[in-house]
């Protein structure tokens, strides 16, 4: 595999898994313990032609994951961050089209979808500070659009975290309910709760 005589950077930004370091246009990563299943996840998003995740090149010498590297920002703090209504439908629109990707396919297991199930801020790589792609599949398994929704809506709304009228972050739920194209109904209250 290239890069190998290339300087490692370790990555910053996010809540960084150790030993996660860039190599020339490649993250090199500890695999987690659902591997198997985060390399076909992501090897099927290619595919579908989902551009808004990083690429499974392999595996390295020193047995890491070897990922095509997403450029942009990946904050770390987000939990005191009020995000305006265009980063909120942009988020769940990548959402969606995660979602979109994956449903009806044999990773769905009989399931809506394949849910990424950490899709906070953290796990979003930003340019021009909109979200243009997702990073960290570990935790991804099948699942129900709504309950990765409801957990994309908390994280990114900051609930209990700002200070932010409750009526405003009822709109602001309305915002990314609508991106991701769903009513923002008792459903997804319940998925929030």
């Amino acid at each position: 595999m290239g890069g190998e005589d290339e300087a490692e950077i370790p990555l910053t930004g996010g809540w960084v898994t150790a030993g996660v370091v860039r190599v020339g246009e490649t993250v090199r990563r500890p695999p987690g313990p659902r591997a198997d299943f985060v390399h076909r996840l992501l090897l099927h998003l290619e595919k579908a032609g989902f551009a808004a995740a990083p690429r499974f090149l392999g595996v390295d010498e020193q047995g890491r994951e070897a990922l095509s590297f997403l450029d942009g920002v990946v904050p770390s703090d987000c939990r005191s961050i009020v995000w305006r209504d265009e980063q909120l439908g942009a988020a769940a629109a990548l959402l969606r089209g995660f979602h979109d990707a994956t449903a009806g396919s044999v990773l769905a297991d009989g399931a809506q979808v394949v849910c990424h199930n950490d899709f906070g801020p953290w796990n979003l790589v930003w340019r021009e500070e909109l979200p243009i792609g997702i990073i960290d599949f570990d935790a991804a398994a099948p699942g129900e659009r709504l309950d990765d929704l409801g957990y994309a809506i908390w994280k990114h709304l900051n609930l209990g975290l700002v200070d932010v009228r409750p009526n405003e972050q009822a709109r602001r739920l309305r915002v990314m309910a609508a991106a991701y194209g769903c009513p923002a109904d008792d459903g997804v209250v319940a998925a929030i709760a």
